[in-house]
């Protein structure tokens, strides 16, 4: 039986530079969709797809974070002597949704160091890691998606999505085989490769299920460009010792890393909170 996956690495630490000036005062993750903030809503998935204890990454500088998911006492009474019962029981319901904890990443030398910084905190045992640009609506929660892949697949797993050939060098591409329908066996990754080079149009969306000798393999990767540990050198390697799988999800992703992406968002959740009321 597949060791279960109770915690989750989510990759905060980022500059947001896209975003710039308005990143300079507010992280990125805490822009709003609608109401709430990105991060909200990353965390709101993880929880419902059976996550406890969720361990941000964060530079310095990107508390905010952290703060957001901690009790506000004098909020709280705020809301309280106004009689707001509603307001005041979303507020308590946030610190309560799972166990959080958080770690610096000392300098910003990829995903591959930034998840090795939580590698303390996750101890031995698989975990899920997500990086809160992608913003997924789904029937079915997509990382509960994926916990479902892993019970039939045991092993390190991917999230895909087919993207257009001229878009390979924006992302992380795989080379695999088929073995169940949305499912793959991964051989090969690649990162950012040109069109010609790509050996597929799968893409590697920000969604991890990773096997705790992941942070041995982020160990032994040298840098690549731009000095960066990269996770899917890491994977590579750890692939020659144990199975790798990737799969496809069903819902609509919004790359909310970008300004265009993040309005895309905004307008399809607005319009989904209309058709509901």
């Amino acid at each position: 039986m597949n060791e279960p996956v109770n915690k989750a690495v989510i990759v905060a630490a980022g500059y947001g530079t896209r975003f710039l000036p308005i990143t300079k005062s507010v992280p990125k993750e805490m822009l709003p969709l609608l109401s709430r903030p990105l991060i909200q809503y990353i965390v709101d998935e993880a929880v419902a797809s059976g996550i406890s204890d969720v361990v941000f990454v964060i530079s310095q500088g990107k508390e905010t974070v952290v703060d957001y998911f901690r009790p506000s006492p004098k909020l709280e009474s705020f809301l309280v002597k106004k009689g707001d019962a509603a307001g005041l029981h979303e507020l308590r319901s946030i610190p309560s949704m799972a166990r959080f904890s958080h770690v610096y990443q000392s300098e910003p030398l990829g995903l591959g160091h930034a998840i090795a910084s939580a590698s303390e905190a996750i101890c031995n045992e698989p975990f899920a890691a997500i990086l809160p640009d992608d913003i997924i609506d789904s029937d079915v929660p997509v990382l509960r998606q994926m916990l479902d892949v892993y019970q039939q697949y045991p092993g390190n797993l991917l999230l895909v999505e087919e993207c257009r050939p001229e878009e390979t060098n924006r992302y992380g591409i795989i080379d695999a085989e088929i073995v169940d329908e949305g499912v793959y066996r991964v051989r090969n990754l690649v990162e950012k490769p040109s069109p010609e080079e790509a050996p597929s149009n799968l893409a590697i969306i920000g969604r991890y299920i990773l096997m705790p000798e992941i942070f041995k393999a982020i160990s032994m990767t040298k840098p690549g460009k731009g000095g960066e540990i990269q996770l899917t050198d890491a994977i590579r390697r750890l692939a020659a010792s144990q199975p790798v799988y990737a799969c496809k999800f069903r819902g609509t992703r919004f790359d909310a890393g970008t300004p265009e992406g993040w309005l895309k968002a905004n307008i399809a959740w607005a319009e989904k909170e209309n058709a509901g009321n």
